[in-house]
């Protein structure tokens, strides 16, 4: 499993449009094949700031999903909303506890 994990900042007039953007596109992003888990976590303490927790089986899944017109369409309409430019891990599960 390939674990991605995405922090992005937005303008804090822009962050009513990406959460209608990003719940316009969740279902197909984490149908997207090879996508097994997608979540969207908003800091507590920082509301401009958001994170997306996604697994895949695999990372060639992933560039797949990343050179895609789905991913392409998503992104034209994230990126101008940003105030900081957005950063990405890809992790290994080191531990779960459930």
């Amino acid at each position: 499993m390939f674990v991605r994990i995405v922090k992005m900042s937005f303008k804090e007039d822009a962050i009513d449009v990406f959460l209608e953007h990003f719940n316009k596109n969740k279902v197909c992003i984490r149908n997207f094949e090879g996508c097994r888990f997608l979540e969207l976590y908003r800091d507590q303490k920082n509301p401009n700031l958001f994170f997306t927790y996604s697994y895949w089986n695999t990372e060639a899944d992933l560039e797949r999903y990343r050179h895609s017109d789905l991913f392409a369409a998503v992104w034209a309409k994230t990126k101008p909303l940003f105030n900081d430019k957005p950063e990405a891990w890809s992790v290994d599960k080191v531990a779960s506890l459930q």
